[in-house]
């Protein structure tokens, strides 16, 4: 495996607060060579609903995974169900596809939480679910002065209608801190991730999916008219197979996808469930899961037991020295947006790759030259819903028919490779310089 992180970024991390009380799944590696109609590789959101839906029409699905199952961002993210999953600005994503294009994309991300709601309640997931949509946070005056301002372009590609509160009006509704203002979207939740992947792979083991962690794929060649998905210790000849493996993807598995992915480190923090005293004084009460406007943004929310999440971009290096410096820097970040409960110990702290490519959108299609292999990646920081949706699409698309799940254009342009190759990293630097000033 050729991957452009340091090992530690794709070891399970020891203090993941979402594996506190969910089990290791019983699944084992793959040791013999075997037969099924389609291999996936990756067992995350996409990877799992695209075994599930196919595995319930009937097919014999086998999906494999390098460590255990879900380990990568599906059990490490904020839990936000919620709109997005590109990182293109409106103005890009109708460059690239026009006006009609961008209201289809942003249907889509309206579509994709549906599309987690229809799986909680088929499959009956409890994850629990708070928060009446997502809530956006002005970090600066001119911020909220835009915020105002993108009204009229949210009702027109949306189809509602946001829901503003002033400053002096934040403390009131729960929403108290340094900020100058919020712009309430009504569409999203939060969940525990850790429960919603756990839900997933029950109900895809039920379905008679095979699920087999700890098994590396090392390659994928064409055996006659069908895949050899080789790991260490066995291999799956396979009709039709699906990358879903997103920032933890190796650059040659296959080798188109080499280059066609940057993973971004993104940290989180889970403090001890916070007092009442506590809440009072920052004034923070709330239910709503939050992010800022920053273009380094912070997210963050109240959970239902009293804890507090908080999480920022990462570093860009997987080191444990850096490691450690993120989790004091993450901690100041903090503090500084909540004074009120700076004497509130992290009790878990950990990161995880969220997936850019190089035009912000993500992809989800066949992979060219490759018949009857498919992938679905680029999240762009929002994968709990739009990874979701995406293994909706790609269980039509293996089975050879038009997806009932919406899928835009945007979403089928086939990604560029990012520049410099394997030091691809070395982008970030001069963007996450750039942002600190702007954020300013």
């Amino acid at each position: 495996m050729k991957r452009i992180y340091e090992d530690l970024a794709y070891v399970p991390p020891p203090h993941c607060w979402w594996w506190a009380d969910v089990p290791d799944a019983p699944v084992v590696a793959l040791t013999d060579d075997v037969r099924a109609d389609v291999a996936v590789v990756g067992s995350g959101y996409t990877g799992l609903v695209t075994a599930l839906e196919l595995a319930q029409a009937g097919l014999d699905v086998i999906v494999l995974d390098a460590e255990r199952p879900g380990f990568g961002a599906s059990t490490r993210n904020g839990g936000f169900c919620c709109l997005g999953g590109a990182k293109a600005s409106g103005k890009q994503i109708r460059r690239m596809v026009g006006n009609s294009g961008l209201r289809d994309w942003r249907q889509t991300e309206i579509a994709a939480v549906q599309s987690v709601e229809m799986l909680l309640d088929r499959h009956d997931i409890i994850v629990d679910r708070h928060s009446a949509g997502e809530t956006l946070i002005a970090h600066t005056p001119l911020a909220w002065s835009k915020m105002r301002a993108d009204t009229e372009e949210i009702v027109s590609n949306y189809g509602f209608t946001p829901s503003y509160v002033p400053a002096d009006g934040l403390r009131a509704e729960g929403l108290g801190g340094p900020f100058h203002g919020a712009m309430t979207l009504p569409v999203g939740f939060a969940l525990n991730p850790g429960k919603y992947h756990a839900g997933l792979l029950r109900a895809a083991l039920e379905a008679g999916v095979r699920v087999h962690g700890y098994s590396p794929v090392l390659d994928i060649k064409p055996a006659a008219s069908a895949w050899r998905v080789h790991c260490q210790a066995g291999s799956v000849l396979a009709n039709r197979v699906v990358i879903a493996t997103n920032g933890y993807s190796s650059e040659d598995v296959p080798e188109w996808l080499c280059a066609r992915y940057l993973p971004v480190q993104s940290s989180v923090m889970v403090t001890r469930p916070l007092t009442a005293s506590e809440l009072a004084d920052q004034g923070w009460t709330s239910a709503q899961m939050a992010y800022d406007t920053r273009q380094l943004l912070h997210y963050f929310r109240l959970m239902p037991d009293g804890r507090f999440l908080f999480g920022m971009r990462g570093g860009l290096r997987a080191l444990p020295h850096v490691e450690t410096a993120l989790k004091h820097q993450l901690r100041r970040h903090f503090e500084k947006m909540f004074p009120g409960f700076a004497s509130a110990e992290a009790t878990h702290v950990w990161s995880g790759l969220v997936c850019l490519t190089a035009r912000l959108v993500p992809y989800v299609g066949p992979i060219p030259q490759m018949p009857g292999v498919f992938a679905g990646f680029g999240y762009h920081g929002n994968g709990v819903a739009m990874a979701s949706h995406s293994g909706l699409i790609l269980a039509d698309l293996v089975q050879g028919r038009l997806p009932k799940a919406q899928w835009p254009k945007l979403m089928q342009q086939t990604p560029r490779r990012w520049p410099l190759g394997s030091m691809r990293r070395a982008l970030l630097s001069p963007v996450y310089a750039w942002s600190q000033w702007r954020d300013q």
